[in-house]
């Protein structure tokens, strides 16, 4: 899929909206602008570099998963992440505390994980978010 195509798949899902901020597109669930649930970024800035983000069709999507879900992919911490290498789920750099994986243009059997990924990440922010609604 092209960045275009995963920026479709995520806008389609239901009250999703969007925002743009330090060359980031932000996704939240309704209203909740506080907390994105995925952020994707296709081109380094002044507080962004880590990924080359610079290379033709090269792009990073960012996504809040359960903490289920996030340790069963990191097990064990470590601090060596490449963070320009492609396909590869790895725990943010910055955000990985708050259970956000990233991966860089995603294809084949990791693209199909990612949807899955995204799925949860959205199931997730709207639970969030209709829990402060109701309660």
């Amino acid at each position: 899929m092209t960045l275009p195509e995963i920026e479709n798949y995520i806008t389609a899902l239901p009250n999703v909206t969007t925002t743009e901020n330090f060359g980031y597109r932000f996704f939240c669930y309704a209203t909740d602008q506080a907390r994105p649930f995925i952020s994707l970024i296709a081109a380094d800035n002044e507080y962004d570099r880590r990924s080359n983000l610079d290379r033709e069709g090269v792009f990073r999507l960012n996504i809040g998963v359960g903490k289920e879900t996030f340790k069963a992919l990191f097990p064990e911490k470590r601090e060596d992440w490449d963070y320009t290498e492609l396909n590869q789920f790895m725990p943010h750099p910055e955000y990985a505390s708050h259970y956000f994986l990233c991966v860089l243009s995603p294809s084949g059997e990791i693209l199909k994980q990612t949807l899955q990924f995204i799925d949860e990440a959205y199931a997730l922010a709207k639970k969030r978010f209709e829990g402060r609604q109701n309660g």
